[in-house]
């Protein structure tokens, strides 16, 4: 894998140190997050965040565990690191460290007290909702080591204050249970009890949230750490709390073996594949231990359908775990309801709100037969897909229907995002893209072609199906190109002067990024030109991805940063998205041309936000800075996906 590494200019560095987040999970939706200067800059970080019903209902447990040491000459040196509502930043061990590093996954910090040099090392039990924090004498000593408990319970979204109940913490044996969900252990535990207040989460700020809580402190381990090579070790688990996890030494080794041979299985041709693959490897989850799912993005997403289709084949199929993968589509399959596939949303409902989700399942389907030989998956799913085009023939919720005057799919319903452009602010679509989304044709193109290869494969006639995908391939080559040079965004879109179902009608040519699965996808409806790519990267491209807007448009917004409102108005509107380097690079392969320099921005990303990972969005103008979830399914699956797909 990469080496990903800091020294003390950057560990010292406030600025740069707490801009950098590593990520440890659990296999079940849950993780440890923090930052490589030890400061939590989200109400998202903590040592022990555990997955509820759905990933995505996540509650906060263990939120830091503070070292101090107490040298020879008696002197007490703090290494914890807290930002508080006041502006003061107390304590800051940071500038201690000497270094950082990122092994197989795992993130280890180094720091040098004169003489004294003292390790931590992070993992969790894979497969429960465990963390254990081994600390380690490097040099020097004896010291004596405190690990003070920050503790709290609640959902992850939100914050719990001082005037509140009260945490309550049971002492057990070599530790104690906090509210009944999570137990700490280790050695020479004293209980404290008091609430530590305004403590500030940075990032919550910038993203105009409330960025101040209450967290309790619970108490202390203490050990001795008389010669280097001792040890002194936490743990802390949720769920069966009877149950006692391995010893936190063997925890790490575990965890360190399991992410050693996830890489190895998926057979990486470099150092970048070998890092992508245990970043694909955070996404697939077991929660509750049952079905496998994929989390759509960390720190705040669950199992989102279109995230999981799109990311199938980089997640599944580029990491040799196609057996995992077949397992996941036979269970979204089960889901399908009027022929839409059921988004499995943060809300915990299953709801049936996209046009796209069920198209890139097919998608997702077809690519797994042709990439694994499994004809068996495809002949017991092929009634179910069947079923996915009648319905849409017919007409199915939101106005979703195939136009029998060009056999092109329409959608829109007043007041509903539909497409992967899918904000909305106060309730309002920002992007509502009602008519004939140029993607979504793309992709019910394909659907249809793939489908026919599957029917085919099955012995069976797949004659209607043909002739379906070849009136819409016509008429998608007729209609989308446009004046402009590249192809409409949206056809019989509702006139700017007219609501919904209005009378006027127009065709969208506004330059997006959604046209890229026009050449892109197997069965695309067009060969790509040259002259036309171009035009669509000059307005679009950037080191990290192509925007989803280009800048010379009225409603671009370069900034993808403010409040939910402001944030959300501009999560479309020209905000890069890394997931779509994978239909850009697709779309210049088969138009024959160089891509040799399309990736060198987006692999250097890997160490400089979510390490080792690639993040949900950045700022459409220059430098591009990243923005939302700092370790994304979609990104990565995609550009692992199409640096495979290039060996």
């Amino acid at each position: 894998m990469i080496d990903i590494h800091f020294g003390p200019q950057v560990c010292g560095d406030l600025a740069s140190a707490s801009s950098r987040e590593w990520l440890v999970p659990d296999g079940v939706g849950g993780y440890a997050m923090g930052t490589v200067s030890g400061l939590r800059t989200r109400r998202y970080h903590g040592l022990l965040v555990v997955p509820g019903e759905t990933p995505a209902s996540r509650q906060v447990g263990l939120a830091s565990l503070d070292p101090a040491v107490t040298l020879p000459s008696g002197a007490r040196v703090r290494l914890g690191a807290h930002e508080w509502a006041s502006g003061d930043v107390d304590p800051r061990g940071f500038e201690l460290l000497e270094r950082f590093d990122l092994v197989d996954g795992l993130p280890r910090w180094r720091w040098r007290i004169g003489g004294v040099v003292i390790e931590r090392e992070l993992a969790m039990l894979p497969g429960r909702s465990c963390v254990a924090v081994v600390h380690r004498l490097i040099a020097g000593g004896p010291v004596r080591l405190e690990l003070s408990a920050a503790c709290t319970w609640r959902d992850s979204h939100g914050e719990r204050r001082a005037d509140g109940p009260t945490p309550q913490v049971e002492t057990v044996g070599d530790g104690a249970v906090v509210e009944g969900a999570y137990r700490l252990a280790g050695p020479g535990w004293t209980p404290e009890g008091q609430w530590w207040l305004g403590v500030h989460h940075r990032e919550e700020a910038v993203r105009g949230l409330h960025p101040d809580e209450d967290v309790w402190y619970a108490g202390r381990f203490v050990g001795e750490l008389e010669r280097p090579g001792d040890t002194v070790s936490v743990r802390a688990w949720a769920g069966r709390l009877d149950e006692e996890p391995p010893p936190a030494a063997q925890i790490v080794e575990t965890a360190r073996r399991r992410n050693r041979q996830v890489v190895a299985a998926a057979n990486p041709t470099d150092d970048v594949e070998a890092t992508l693959t245990l970043a694909a490897d955070a996404f697939v989850v077991r929660p509750g231990g049952g079905a496998v799912d994929v989390v759509a993005g960390y720190p705040w997403f669950g199992a989102w359908s279109r995230d999981t289709m799109i990311s199938y084949e980089g997640l599944f199929l580029c990491t040799n775990r196609a057996a995992e993968g077949r397992e996941l589509l036979r269970a979204y399959a089960a889901t399908l309801s009027e022929g839409m596939l059921a988004n499995t949303a943060d809300t915990g409902r299953v709801e049936y709100n996209t046009v796209d989700g069920t198209l890139w399942f097919l998608h997702a389907v077809s690519r797994h037969v042709t990439v694994t030989g499994d004809t068996d998956l495809g002949d017991e799913l092929l009634p179910a897909l069947r079923t996915v085009v009648d319905a849409h023939v017919a007409g199915t919720r939101y106005g979703i229907g195939v136009d029998p005057a060009d056999g092109l799919l329409a959608q829109g319903a007043p007041g509903t995002a539909l497409t992967w452009m899918d904000a909305r602010v106060y309730g309002v679509p920002v992007t509502p893209r009602t008519g004939k989304p140029v993607e979504v044709n793309a992709l019910w193109i394909n659907g249809l072609a793939g489908l026919a290869e599957l029917t085919e494969l099955a012995g069976q006639d797949a004659d209607e199906l043909w002739r379906r995908h070849g009136q819409a391939t016509a008429s998608f080559r007729d209609r989308y190109p446009a004046p402009a040079g590249w192809l409409y965004d949206v056809l019989d879109a509702p006139a700017p002067a007219y609501p919904l179902g209005g009378a006027a009608l127009h065709d969208d040519d506004a330059l997006r990024p959604n046209q890229l699965l026009a050449w892109s996808l197997p069965f695309a409806p067009l060969e790509p030109d040259e002259p036309t790519l171009r035009r669509v990267a000059a307005g679009l491209l950037t080191p990290l991805g192509p925007r989803s807007l280009a800048p010379d448009s009225p409603e671009f917004v370069g900034r993808h940063r403010g409040g939910p409102a402001e944030r959300d108005g501009g999560y479309h509107q020209g905000t890069v998205w890394p997931w779509l380097v994978g239909p850009y690079v697709d779309a210049c392969r088969r138009g024959k041309m160089s891509v040799d320099d399309v990736l060198v921005g987006i692999e250097a990303h890997l160490t400089e936000y979510g390490l080792g990972s690639v993040s949900e969005t950045a700022d459409g103008l220059a430098p591009h800075a990243a923005t939302g979830c700092p370790f994304q399914a979609w990104s990565v699956a995609e550009l692992l996906r199409v640096r495979r797909k290039g060996q």
